[in-house]
């Protein structure tokens, strides 16, 4: 029973790596360059956080995330990474909140692009899944 099992493993693992092999022989086939690919990097820490909205006004990025009662700013951590000639955002959750009295609407969170490193004007994307706030 062993050697099947493993042979079974065998064969999922060649289907993994011939499936990921189709995905780099899509992008090449596609004229994908560098600047339209999205770079992988590190994992990043957290977890990846859905958010209700957001906004890029006056130089800030604007959040609104699900809260519990108890997030804060320092809860979540927004990562910035470049794709061609833009950045993109993705929020994540740091510090789980743990609190029991739910934010129907949410709460607000913010950074101004200053703190986020990026030039005044600069072209940025959110890479945050959305999802409806709750009611």
């Amino acid at each position: 029973m062993a050697p099947v099992r493993a042979l079974i493993l065998c064969g999922v693992s060649g289907l993994a790596l011939t499936a990921l092999s189709a995905c780099a022989s899509v992008s090449s086939r596609l004229g994908l360059g560098p600047e339209q690919q999205a770079e992988v990097s590190q994992p990043m820490p957290g977890v990846l956080e859905p958010i209700h909205a957001a906004a890029l006004v006056n130089n800030t990025a604007v959040f609104w995330v699900s809260s519990n009662g108890c997030t804060k700013k320092d809860d979540l951590r927004p990562f910035v990474a470049a794709r061609g000639d833009e950045s993109v955002i993705t929020l994540r959750r740091i510090t789980e909140d743990m609190c029991s009295t739910p934010e129907d609407e949410g709460v607000e969170v913010k950074w101004s692009f200053e703190e986020l490193g990026l030039k005044p004007g600069a072209r940025v994307s959110v890479n945050n899944p959305y999802q409806l706030p709750q009611t």
